[in-house]
């Protein structure tokens, strides 16, 4: 499996390190390297950053008092926190990096336009698309499948904290059976948590790969880039 052009998903809880919360700097030099080694591979990365390690708009609005599309919008924000982060980190080890938001804020980054972030992707500059697809109800799983789409990249790489998909979690039941490749329609059945529905069903409608993987494992997502797929779970 090769592809020169590959959008990475990263969960905002993974920025935040022991701490559970805020951004690790630590964390964000490690990131920015492994994306580095992409980019002097020749890969043209776009990058999407949840916002969990903030705030999550499910969360802030559970009791009622915040509403689920302002909780949402909350969430968004977070995204983009995140996001100038990863910029900051990645320009500090040598890259070129974009910003695009999908909620207009153009003091902090470029408003999410689809021509000119392919542009940018083209010239070999790493794009992260932040707040979102800008609209409510809708997670940033389904955003990064969305820009993954509307980009043309080969793949989408969920980049997590364990090494593939499991029939169960393996934090929790010893006995878990990873599954190395799985049907979109496996990935959608209940009991397997790969990404949220639309986000799985969008990859399907498009037959985009989806590949989880760990992503403190050093040099794994150049290594699946280059089709070494061992220490990953694959959806297609």
């Amino acid at each position: 499996m090769t592809n020169k052009r590959v959008l990475v998903k990263f969960s905002g809880e993974a920025l935040a390190g022991e701490a559970g919360h805020g951004i690790d700097t630590k964390i964000l030099k490690y990131i920015a390297g492994e994306i580095k080694s992409l980019v002097d591979a020749g890969i043209e990365v776009g990058i999407v950053i949840g916002g969990g390690n903030i705030i999550r708009g499910v969360t802030a609005a559970k009791d009622g008092i915040i509403k689920r599309t302002s909780g949402d919008y909350m969430g968004m924000l977070a995204t983009v926190i995140n996001g100038v982060a990863m910029q900051e980190a990645c320009e500090y080890t040598g890259l070129q990096v974009r910003m695009q938001t999908a909620i207009k804020m153009e003091q902090i980054a470029e408003p999410y336009i689809n021509r000119r972030a392919v542009r940018h992707l083209e010239k070999g500059r790493v794009v992260i698309f932040a707040a979102g697809t800008g609209n409510p109800f809708f997670t940033t799983d389904t955003a990064a499948t969305l820009r993954a789409v509307e980009i043309g990249a080969g793949m989408i790489i969920k980049a997590t904290k364990v090494d593939g998909v499991y029939d169960k979690d393996p934090n929790k039941y010893d006995d878990a059976v990873k599954l190395d490749n799985l049907t979109y329609d496996q990935a959608l059945s209940d009991h397997i948590n790969v990404m949220d529905d639309t986000s799985i069903a969008l990859a399907k409608d498009n037959k985009l790969p989806i590949v989880v993987c760990d992503m403190f494992k050093a040099g794994n997502l150049l290594d699946i880039i280059n089709g070494n797929t061992k220490n990953c779970s694959i959806v297609r």
